[in-house]
């Protein structure tokens, strides 16, 4: 196992309503700016519940983060933050909309010339405005950690970037505001946290038994919860599973002392910056693929995975990688979401996603050697 440092200073407060306690936890003298996206929580009580919750304190609001939350926009909610005084965000919804109130957290402080260097030239996060988080939708696990991922518009750029400043002070988790999410958001979600496992697991062997089962256990719970949501959406106790495993999969704990490989999402991010698909399902196209391209690489991980996920102990080692990876696209169809480039009328001009990736300087995976040549045979793959 590898040396680590293990840091989360995120308070989760998880349960039936959870969203009524927001208000014990937002300093009481702030000026508090509530981001949110396109209204859902104003449809379905959300945003009431936080109004009572919150009583008496100085509000501000801004509307509108777009699901790959756009540094136009965001820049729009800096400028009104700094306008009224705001000194805490209260980001309400899912990833998107806490990704984009990361930015703006780190934006406020900064005295750069341009806050787009915090993304594109990693510039450092020396301070950042507190942040709070009531999670509407779970997958990216962003409520927990100090990473974001940000879009802009005029150059198609969809970028990363974190730092331990941008950990959200608490996060507040209530299964009950997921209910009324439509089939395809809950699915993304459930494939998202699915590929934020593999991304932290599917390397290979550092001896680090605890975090392999750690990350073992997240990815059976959702093979096994995430059909049960999509048939019954209401039900309470999946919806809770998911959302909690959704946080698990992303607030760093299974990453400590182990290598990662986020190819996936890197190639991912092109794809929804060139094409506008869905960020999960770039991954569900993209994880497959990239698996029986590193089959080999990955064999010792592929072997583990196909027996301690999928149950897959007898027969020819070589049989049983396929059958996995085939048992992996089978999970992430049978949640509605195709898994490959056709299914979202991407058929030609894809290799630029390659191209772009190899302007940037490839060194993707875990052992930083996928570069352009590999990313578009992953993608011809992809495209099969």
């Amino acid at each position: 196992m590898r040396d680590f440092t293990y840091w989360n200073p995120t308070k989760i407060v998880f349960g039936r309503g959870a969203v009524d306690r927001v208000g014990e936890l937002v300093p009481s003298d702030a000026t508090v700016l509530i981001t949110y996206g396109g209204g859902s929580i104003k449809r379905n009580g959300v945003y009431e519940r936080i109004r009572t919750a919150l009583g008496g304190a100085a509000l501000v609001e801004f509307g509108g983060i777009e699901p790959n939350p756009r540094y136009e926009t965001l820049m729009k909610a800096v400028a009104l933050a700094k306008e009224k005084g705001v000194d805490f965000l209260l980001a309400v919804g899912g990833g998107s909309v806490l990704d984009g109130t990361k930015f703006i957290a780190a934006a406020l402080p900064y005295d750069g010339a341009d806050p787009w260097d915090i993304i594109e030239k990693h510039a450092p996060v020396q301070s950042a405005t507190p942040i709070g988080a009531v999670l509407t939708l779970p997958g990216t696990g962003s409520e927990s950690n100090g990473n974001a991922v940000i879009s802009r518009e005029e150059t198609r750029d969809k970028l990363g970037f974190g730092s331990q400043a941008l950990f959200p002070r608490f996060a507040v988790l209530d299964p009950e505001t997921t209910f009324s999410l439509p089939e395809r958001q809950t699915a993304n979600g459930v494939v998202d946290a699915f590929a934020h496992v593999l991304e932290q697991y599917m390397t290979y062997d550092v001896n680090a038994p605890l975090q392999d089962r750690q990350a073992e256990a997240l990815l059976v719970t959702l093979v096994e919860q995430g059909p049960k949501v999509l048939a019954h959406p209401n039900d309470y106790d999946t919806r809770a599973n998911i959302m909690w495993c959704a946080t698990q999969a992303l607030n760093t704990l299974i990453a400590c002392g182990v290598p990662q490989d986020w190819a996936t999402h890197g190639i991912g991010h092109e794809l929804t910056a060139l094409y506008g698909i869905d960020h999960a399902r770039t991954l569900a196209v993209v994880f497959p693929a990239l698996l029986r391209h590193q089959k080999d690489r990955k064999r010792g991980k592929l072997l583990q995975y196909a027996a301690r996920v999928w149950g897959l102990v007898d027969g020819d080692e070589d049989a049983r990688i396929d059958a996995a990876i085939e048992k992996t696209e089978a999970f992430f169809r049978g949640m509605g979401i195709p898994t490959r480039l056709k299914d979202y009328d991407v058929t030609d001009g894809y290799l630029e996603v390659a191209e772009r990736i190899g302007r940037r300087g490839g060194g993707l995976g875990e052992h930083g050697d996928i570069g352009e040549k590999e990313v578009a045979e992953i993608l011809a793959l992809c495209a099969a």
